[in-house]
């Protein structure tokens, strides 16, 4: 008994690694919230479903585990990678009293590198991807570790940083960070990574505080070397001192 946790990258099926589309080809049945099914429907025709909405992560994947376990081959699909804010945890939890079955978590390209590729190349050092939703992690847990990225001088992909109930979670990331961060430091918003209607702009800390953003937009806070270099977001890594 096979199930499969797939990460299908940002956006559509030319965003998608050959090993996921090749364990896609073997699946009987995909589950998955409902966008990312279309973004890959054309690989899906004649397979079963399953869809949930927004919040109904356990529900999908116990749907998943049980298909699997009546004997399809199953996949759960996460937009991105499955094991950066995906379903690969959640699902290898619900799968441990069933050693009968075999789970395979199936990378994906993040959000973090898809978006970075689009501004230019902001993270090539080290950095630190920071989820703004306090769904399931407290605030005061995202403030200290925005907080300790900010310290230890890393590039930092935000993930989730509003909602339509969480309007003012970027201006209070921008807020902390703006303690330990000058004004001026480069940063980038990508939206729609890898979808239609992608879309990018470079700007500063200070200016971000003000920044219009969603649940479908990545930011990019770059550290202490980050440069505009031929308006692309840069962090040198030092080639040129050595």
């Amino acid at each position: 008994m096979k199930l499969y946790c797939i990460g299908i990258g940002p956006g559509g099926e030319e965003q998608m690694t050959q090993r996921a589309v090749r364990a896609l080809e073997q699946c009987d049945c995909v589950a998955g919230y409902g966008l990312y099914l279309t973004l890959i429907d054309g690989l899906l025709r004649g397979k079963e479903r399953i869809q949930t909405g927004m919040t109904r992560e356990v529900d999908r994947c116990l749907a998943a585990r049980d298909a699997a376990l009546s004997g399809k081959t199953v996949a759960v699909v996460s937009s991105g990678d499955a094991g950066v804010y995906g379903m690969a945890g959640l699902l290898l939890e619900v799968c441990a009293p069933y050693p009968e079955l075999e789970v395979e978590v199936i990378p994906g390209v993040t959000a973090a590198c898809a978006g970075g590729a689009v501004l230019g190349a902001p993270l090539t050092c080290d950095f630190a991807c920071v989820s703004l939703s306090d769904l399931l992690t407290p605030w005061e847990v995202i403030e200290k570790r925005l907080r300790g990225a900010a310290m230890g001088d890393f590039c930092i992909a935000l993930y989730n940083p509003a909602s339509k109930k969480r309007t003012d979670h970027l201006r209070r990331a921008c807020d902390i960070l703006l303690e330990l961060l000058p004004s001026e430091t480069v940063c980038g918003t990508v939206r729609c990574i890898g979808r239609e209607g992608e879309s990018y702009s470079l700007t500063t800390l200070g200016a971000l505080r003000e920044t219009a953003v969603d649940m479908l937009t990545t930011v990019f806070v770059g550290n202490s070397r980050t440069q505009v270099i031929g308006g692309r977001m840069v962090t040198p890594r030092g080639y040129r001192g050595v």
